[in-house]
């Protein structure tokens, strides 16, 4: 009798023993790939990744304990960029975050099947990154930055500001089908606004330098910032050549108004981060890029710097002001 008793009590702890080792089973870690086009430092850059980590934190994933999240910063080197892309992609992440057209371009020369997201990022159509926004096709989507139609715009403001100008620089990066995008929506209404374009690559700062001096050297002139990882790694220098020449400028991105320059306008960056982490979220649960749109902006933020306005001898406009979504002292 004692002997079945024995016999009863082993089995039925071996029988517990799977469900018990089950329950011991650390949760599955996935792994999320990060690829910045800017250097690690940016408090920009920081603030967009703390965006997008917070947000994922609210949808069940912590960085440490179900989520490992591997980052890597090009700091602007196209070369940089190529090889941390093929690095991320050789750790077998189960998605990429990948914001601005510098860094989705090589991840997806270097992949077609990891998924990749990008939370900003110009016209992914005409990159040949996706099909179409409705239905991307490919293993990317996310979110554009803004439409081209938003580059008329920026004009626009600059002329509200500084109505007398009669020649604006645009700074854009020419390597990209978005620089050009966004230099073609300026030129379609500038001829309607009197103002005269000169284009400005913004390969390096040196080209850079020189490119505004010389501009500078005629007068009632202003500058259009378009948008591009190469104007965000020499946005200071951008504001810099700004202020010592005199030049009235808009920005696309609330970070440059901030640093000091005159006007900014375009989307809440630190929103579109927020966003791309839904979609990460319904890609480890299971959903394929293929199938989710590409999204436009929700919320647009217009900046003005009323001390920068005051250095350059600019009254702002009531009607901007009434405007503004903030104004910097």
């Amino acid at each position: 009798m004692k002997r079945r008793k024995f016999i009863a009590l082993v089995g039925g702890a071996a029988a517990t023993w799977p469900v018990a080792v089950l329950a011991q089973q650390p949760e599955r870690v996935r792994r999320i790939g990060v690829l910045m086009s800017q250097v690690a430092n940016d408090a920009d850059s920081l603030a967009q990744i703390g965006a997008f980590t917070q947000a994922l934190q609210r949808l069940g994933w912590t960085d440490g304990r179900n989520v490992r999240i591997d980052t890597r910063w090009g700091g602007g080197d196209t070369e940089v960029i190529r090889k941390y892309a093929a690095e991320l992609i050789a750790l077998a992440p189960d998605v990429i975050l990948a914001p601005g057209n510098a860094t989705v371009a090589p991840l997806l020369q270097a992949t077609r099947t990891v998924p990749i997201v990008f939370p900003i990022l110009v016209d992914p159509v005409g990159a040949g990154f996706v099909d179409s926004l409705a239905r991307p096709g490919g293993n990317a989507t996310g979110f554009i930055l803004f439409e081209y139609g938003i580059a008329a715009k920026w004009l626009e403001l600059l002329k509200q500001i500084a109505p007398g100008l009669t020649r604006v620089g645009v700074l854009r990066d020419a390597a990209l089908a978005a620089g050009t995008g966004q230099f073609g929506a300026i030129q379609s209404v500038a001829p309607s606004l009197g103002v005269e374009l000169t284009p400005v690559n913004v390969r390096d700062a040196a080209e850079i330098e020189r490119a505004v001096a010389a501009f500078a050297r005629s007068s009632n002139g202003g500058l259009i910032v378009t948008g591009s990882a190469l104007a965000v790694v020499h946005r200071e220098l951008i504001i810099a050549l700004a202020a010592r020449h005199k030049l009235p400028a808009v920005y696309f991105g609330r970070q440059s108004a901030a640093g000091g320059g005159l006007i900014s306008y375009g989307p809440d960056t630190l929103d579109q981060f927020r966003r791309a982490a839904g979609y990460v979220d319904k890609i480890l649960k299971g959903e394929k890029p293929a199938d989710l749109p590409v999204q436009a902006p929700t919320k647009y933020e217009l900046i003005i710097n009323l001390k920068t306005a005051k250095a350059l001898g600019l009254k702002v406009p009531p009607s901007l002001l009434a405007s503004a979504n903030e104004t910097i002292e």
